[in-house]
């Protein structure tokens, strides 16, 4: 093994040191929510709560798993988050396969457009008028399909597409696949780390996205769960929409906020461990050409 020289040792240790002090920073304050969602209201309030619970209890959790509006608004959540990301997989992949194809007329006026959209929108109010003259307010559709293709994304796609093989469709077309079988054939096999990568992508997007059901929904049983949480931080509601008892009301309202967080964040950190691998490579690999 190559003998290391003792500046090389000495950047070594300061590298680890800072990166390892970066990742406390980003850490830190998630572990807090989630000491304070199984903290007790006395020590919460102290500020006696950093990296681990004190006065360890579970009521706000059993409170909230109690709210029937806090379940309806998760299900809707699970709901608008497959359906978007599954229209937005099937937009942004034929689009991408599409505008990696050099020799088909009118291609840069289609990439043109989704570029223009990255810059450029009609705004709030015009997006608001169109939503509703479509009908499609206090709907699922109000939500999935307004930011359904996200022109990073797409553009990514579209090198990835580019970068590979010319002679891995010419085969498929001597065996007789036209375009559309070539593309679902064997195209998307081959495309599993981009694929992955970008469903993450509009998952978690899709996850945390509240805005548009704040604008274009009325009824409660028809929010995400992100509108249940917003509402709660904003303190248009609060202990007594969970059914809170009143020797457990002032428990609850020190830490029903953290609780929240930390249910509606699980299922993602769920998920992310499974998928992480393809992010570096589906990434990059999207990266390579321009």
């Amino acid at each position: 093994m190559m003998k290391q020289s003792q500046s090389y040792k000495t950047f070594t240790v300061f590298n680890v040191t800072f990166l390892l002090l970066v990742v406390f920073l980003t850490l830190y304050p998630f572990v807090n929510i989630i000491a304070q969602s199984f903290s007790s209201q006395e020590a919460i309030t102290a500020g006696k709560v950093n990296l681990f619970p004190v006065g360890f209890n579970t009521v706000t959790y059993a409170a909230v798993a109690s709210d029937p509006m806090f379940w309806r608004n998760y299900g809707n959540t699970v709901l608008y988050t497959v359906v978007a990301t599954a229209i937005s997989m099937v937009l942004t992949t034929c689009y991408a396969y599409v505008l990696s194809k050099k020799h088909i007329k009118g291609r840069s006026l289609l990439i043109g457009v989704a570029v223009f959209t990255m810059f450029f929108n009609g705004g709030l109010i015009p997006n608001y008028i169109l939503i509703s003259t479509l009908g499609l307010k206090n709907s699922i559709w109000a939500v999935v399909l307004p930011n359904a293709i996200s022109v990073f994304n797409l553009l990514v796609m579209k090198s990835f597409f580019e970068g590979m093989p010319n002679e891995l469709e010419e085969a498929a077309a001597i065996d007789g696949l036209n375009q559309v079988q070539t593309f679902l054939r064997v195209v998307l096999p081959l495309s599993k780390a981009v694929l992955a990568t970008m469903i993450l992508f509009y998952a978690v997007a899709n996850w945390n996205a509240w805005f548009g059901a704040f604008l274009y929904m009325d009824k409660k049983e028809l929010f995400p769960v992100t509108i249940y949480l917003r509402n709660l931080i904003a303190g248009t509601s609060g202990v007594h929409d969970v059914g809170a008892s009143v020797d457990n009301e002032t428990q609850i309202a020190a830490n029903i906020k953290a609780v929240t967080m930390v249910l509606t964040v699980l299922p993602i950190l769920t998920i992310y461990p499974f998928v992480q691998k393809y992010f570096v490579s589906g990434v990059m690999l999207g990266s390579v050409k321009g």
